[in-house]
């Protein structure tokens, strides 16, 4: 994904996007905050950001923060990378954007 791309939730036919930025390696899995391009980084306790278990614990971590099943969750782009663009099926862009700054409980 190109770092030059500006950053914004997206909303779809069927729900919106995000651009997301792991850091892997973290004690526990958490969002930190929306970078300064606007992405959202997600710390998890994965060793590699392009592992498929980086990207499971991501989507789970994901669904669970956003109130989704799993299967309404997709990395559209970047599977591979710490530059995710994740798509969240039946939400969005303002949703998606209010359970990133203030989570349900």
């Amino acid at each position: 994904m190109p770092t030059n791309r500006k950053f914004e939730i997206t909303d779809a036919r069927r729900g919106a996007a995000i651009n997301v930025r792991v850091v892997t390696q973290a004690e526990k899995t958490e969002m930190a905050g929306i970078q300064e391009d606007g992405a959202l980084k997600v710390r998890l306790t994965a060793e590699s950001a392009g592992d498929p278990a980086a990207n499971k614990e991501l989507l789970e971590f994901l669904a669970a923060r956003f109130g989704v099943e799993l299967a309404h969750l997709d990395i559209v782009v970047g599977a591979n990378g710490r530059e995710k663009l994740v798509s969240v099926e039946g939400l969005s862009s303002a949703q998606l954007e209010e359970l990133i700054n203030n989570p349900r409980t």
